[in-house]
């Protein structure tokens, strides 16, 4: 089975809840890094968790959400092997994956439907890296 690592803060707490629903039937085992209410927190105590299990290289994918996307994002990228991308339609899912290769997706949750969100999450699991050309483009993000 898929495994997949998510967070939110509180702004995406109920996006998390339906993502994590929508993973489940896509086939993806879930490891939930929080947080677990609606209850006020800081983004980057669940941002950083996930984005280091990525640049760790416990999962290859991995999902944040939070109210704008920005934050998370900005958290995320902070890792050396993190590539994280704000999403907030169709073709930037598929193109941060296909031209960037992301490995985190982040949503918006003040700005995007749920429904939305599961479409995106779905097209960026699903789009692979075209690499060639994008590969040299991907190699030159690290510093």
């Amino acid at each position: 089975m898929k495994k997949i690592p998510i967070g939110s803060d509180h702004a995406g707490f109920e996006y998390k809840e339906a993502m994590k629903e929508h993973l489940h039937e896509l086939g993806y085992e879930v490891k939930d890094f929080g947080t677990h209410s609606v209850e006020s927190t800081d983004y980057p105590d669940f941002a950083h968790p996930v984005s280091k299990a990525i640049d760790d290289g416990e999962f290859s994918l991995g999902i944040l959400i939070c109210g704008s996307g920005q934050g998370v994002c900005m958290t995320a990228n902070k890792h050396q092997n993190v590539r994280a991308s704000l999403i907030w339609n169709t073709e930037v899912a598929q193109l941060s994956r296909q031209h960037n290769n992301a490995n985190i997706i982040c949503l918006p949750a003040r700005f995007i439907s749920v429904q939305q969100a599961k479409q995106f999450v779905t097209l960026f699991l699903q789009t692979e890296f075209e690499g060639g050309r994008h590969e040299r483009r991907v190699n030159k993000i690290s510093c």
